[in-house]
């Protein structure tokens, strides 16, 4: 089995922090927590937290390309989000040995802070994002996550590079 505490301690990090210093589901309605009709919304666990949503009520488990996301019924205790969600709209982002936190580029559909930049969240935010990358990239395990879904952001900044150079 492999050591999690990385994982928890991460999730920790982001327990009372959020990207401003207000309620920001109030501003957008709570997009990111509510699904569309017939297409579920959710958001990606990190290795490990699996085991923690199994058999839980209010939440469902769906496999998905990069893992394994978690589906809510729209409301939870702040204390049970997962990492994802502590995160969101921001990413851990791996250059080199370095972390780098930028907006997920799939939540820009969702969220109205994306657009904003990370100029528009609350610094104290930002930085416990950056710390829970430096802390992730201790394990294994969660260093290969990131550096996936890094990888996996850089394929979408890509892509609309390349099609923002057609238009």
């Amino acid at each position: 089995m492999e050591n999690l505490s990385a994982l928890w301690e991460a999730r920790a990090l982001l327990e009372d922090l959020t990207p401003l210093k207000s309620d920001c589901g109030r501003r957008c309605g709570q997009a990111c927590c509510r699904s569309q009709t017939g297409e579920p919304q959710g958001m990606l666990l990190f290795p490990g937290e699996e085991d923690f949503y199994r058999d839980r009520p209010g939440y469902r488990m769906l496999p998905c390309a990069q893992g394994t996301l978690l589906v809510c019924d729209g409301h939870c205790r702040r204390e049970e989000r997962p990492l994802s969600c502590r995160l969101f709209p921001l990413l851990p982002l791996v250059r080199g040995n370095a972390v780098a936190p930028a907006m997920d580029r799939r939540g820009r559909g969702v969220c109205p802070l994306v657009r904003h930049g990370l100029e528009a969240l609350d610094p104290a935010f930002v930085a416990a994002v950056t710390q829970v990358g430096e802390r992730l990239l201790t394990e294994p395990v969660q260093a290969s996550f990131l550096r996936a879904l890094t990888a996996e952001q850089d394929e979408w900044a890509r892509l609309s590079q390349a099609l923002g150079a057609k238009r």
